[in-house]
Formats: C-alpha cells, structure tokens, sequence
C-alpha cells in the first residue's frame, strides 16, 4: 500500500482487505481507506514498501541438537561427506545429540528456529524427521513437529517422516530397510503424524531398490513422497522419481538434463538446495539452463547441520546475485513452485497474493520487491502477515 496522508489520502497503491486468515479483496488504497476508516478495521500503512507473498520453505530439517562445524576443516582436508560418515561424522554425529536431547529441548529448538524463519520471511515451511532412525525416536521427533505445528504466530509445518536417512552404527542398509517396512513405517502410519515420507536415495546409502520399496509402501498408506537425489552423483535418483511420480525430488545437483525433462513430463518438481554446494564448496547446477528448458523448480534451505542456513532471501541470493537468475524467477520457486509441494492441510492457497489465498505476505524494507533478495547479511523484512496477523519485527 502506498503512504496515506494526514487526510487519509492516497493516490496509487493498492490495498489487501483481509478478514480472518484470508485474502478476501484487492483494490486501490484509496477505496479502501474511504470504505473502512469509519468501521474498526485496523489499517497498516506500509509507506509504499513493496509487498510480497509469505515464503515457502520446500525442505528443512527443523529439529536436531548439536552441530558439526568442526565438518567444513576435515573437508578442507581431503575427507569426503562419504569418508565423514564413515568415521562415526555427519548424520550419526547428529543422531546421537538429538536422541540425548529431551524433548523440551527439542521442542525449543524447534521453536527459535521456527523464530528465525519467520523473522527471514518464511510463513510454511515442509519439516523432516531422520535423526532418530529408530521407531521411538522418529516418532518423538514426529510429535514434537506437530505441537510446533499447533503453535500461534510461527510458520506452519507439513511434516515429512524421513527413517529413511541413514543406518546406526552396526546396522545394514538391508536389515534397516526391512525393520522400516515391518516396525516402523507402520508404526508413523498409525501415528497420523505425518504428511510426506522422504528416502536419502544417494550411492552408498539407500539404494534404487530400497528407496522404491520404502517409497511404494508409504505411497500405500497415504503419505506424498519425496525423495533426495544425485546430490553428489547421478544415482539413478532421477529416474526413480520419475517413474513413481513423487512430489519432489530435492537436491538434483547432478541429475542429467534428459532426466529432469521426463521428471516434469510426469508431474516431479526439481527441488534446487543452492545452500549445499555453498556450504560444501561445490559446484552450482545450471539454473538457467534447466528454466530455458521450461522446467519449475523449487529452491529451499536444506537446513541442518552440514547445511546451517535458515535464511530463504539469503538462498534467492545464491541464485540471483551469484548464478544471474532473474530475481522473479528465484521468488516463484519459493512462492507459487513451493506452495505445489507443500500443500496445506486445510486446503487454502498459499505463496500468492490474491483473493481466497491464505492471508500470508511479506513487507519489505525498501519500495523495491527485487529487495527481498538483495541483502544477505541481514533480513529484508520489516513485517509479516501470518494468518491474518500482522508481526512487525
């Protein structure tokens, strides 16, 4: 909305008549001011700043204790992710810690962080479990996701169950994967608690087979599925989630061009996690290579430990300041391409603003929506819409 003068005055801008959580009308500020300033509607003047749609967060890993930071030196001397988690590093680091937290720790955790998304603009956010890797502790990790879920003025949460992330120490990719399909997939089934079910299908963890059979079973309780992929080669990952039709398949560094049209050609969103090759000093995929081709993707924090970033203007940055993607184009892919793989349980459009849609948006610091990008060292947001309540940080 543009400024309104002493008398309520306003001669461009427009106006977003919300009631409740919704988006009920959009018109020029002036007629807006004249209907309502007599009623007890609450105005927000915004000054002119730009607005934008609440942010959508497409892959997060909200809940884990400890950290890793220690990971990035023993890359810098020759370790790889693979020789990491082979020597008792990376993912079993974190499970360890988190299964030791107890769950009001974790569900602190999980609350200042949820803190922080907002604060960065992200109004919903697609949650994972995966450092339990047992039945109770994927569970526990599940209900804690679900109390965050019911919490006023945080993001909300579609909750992927993701056992399928790795094995503990002394266990098997075999045996773990028939102990998921026996114990535990039913056991979250039952549950109810979550929404998607996710498979590390990576060379050297879950493999194709694995990863299909866990993916068929859950597809036969109910639950969306995700997958990651050929986030360090091309595992064949690509063409697996083409040929289930999952939701989205994430990471997709190195999935091959031909791929990736067949996975568009049967409905899989390309899930791009810019912050990964940034945090582990690899190579960028071609973003605009892949958009020329007509294919929607999704970009998204990857948070968690190897991958500390929390911040959706910060991975837009990635793309536009570092990777020459139009500024538009990175905010579609966490807006309207992200709201396709993380629908709400209630229904109601999100990452767009426009009648019916869930009443979730952003106010920017500056006139110019091209800002919400632009400043990575620190929030661009100066308000959030969330729900039909308006936050000002």
């Amino acid at each position: 909305m543009a400024s309104v003068d002493e008398n309520n005055s306003i001669t461009t801008g427009k106006a977003i008549i919300v009631k409740d959580n919704l988006i009920i009308d959009i018109r020029d500020s002036q007629d807006a001011v004249d209907e309502f300033k007599s009623s007890d509607s609450k105005l927000i003047d915004v000054a002119g700043k730009a607005v934008i749609p609440g942010l959508i967060d497409a892959h997060n890993h909200l809940l884990w204790a400890g950290d890793r930071f220690n990971e990035h030196k023993l890359r810098m001397d020759g370790m790889t992710y693979a020789d990491i988690a082979a020597s008792g590093g990376g993912i079993m680091e974190t499970v360890r810690h988190t299964c030791n937290a107890t769950k009001e720790e974790l569900t602190q955790i999980g609350i200042d962080r949820l803190t922080e998304s907002l604060r960065n603009g992200c109004t919903f956010l697609e949650a994972k479990s995966g450092y339990g890797l047992s039945t109770p502790e994927e569970l526990r990790l599940l209900e804690v996701q679900d109390y965050l879920n019911g919490l006023s003025n945080m993001p909300s949460i579609h909750s992927t169950w993701m056992g399928a992330h790795a094995v503990t120490k002394g266990r098997t990719y075999e045996d773990y994967t028939q102990e998921i399909l026996s114990e535990q997939l039913p056991s979250i089934l039952e549950s109810g608690l979550a929404h998607s079910a996710d498979v590390f299908c990576e060379p050297g963890w879950f493999t194709l087979e694995q990863s299909e059979e866990i993916l068929r079973e859950s597809r036969k309780g109910g639950l969306a599925l995700r997958m990651h992929i050929d986030e360090f080669t091309d595992g064949g990952g690509g063409s697996l989630a083409s040929e289930l039709k999952v939701v989205t398949a994430d990471h997709a560094h190195h999935t091959p061009l031909d791929t990736r049209l067949d996975m568009m050609e049967n409905g899989v969103m390309t899930g791009f996690l810019p912050g990964t090759p940034y945090s582990n000093g690899d190579d960028w995929p071609n973003f605009n290579e892949v958009s020329s081709h007509g294919i929607d993707y999704t970009i998204a924090t990857d948070f968690n430990p190897n991958c500390h970033i929390n911040n959706l203007p910060f991975i837009g940055s990635l793309l536009v300041q570092r990777n020459e993607v139009h500024p538009y184009e990175a905010l579609v892919s966490v807006t309207r391409n992200a709201a396709k793989t993380t629908p709400r349980s209630d229904g109601l459009n999100q990452g767009s603003i426009e009648i019916g849609a869930v009443a979730n948006f952003n106010m920017l610091k500056s006139k110019h929506w091209e800002s919400w990008c632009m400043m990575p060292g620190s929030t661009p947001i100066q308000s959030v819409c969330l729900e039909g309540v308006h936050i000002e940080f």
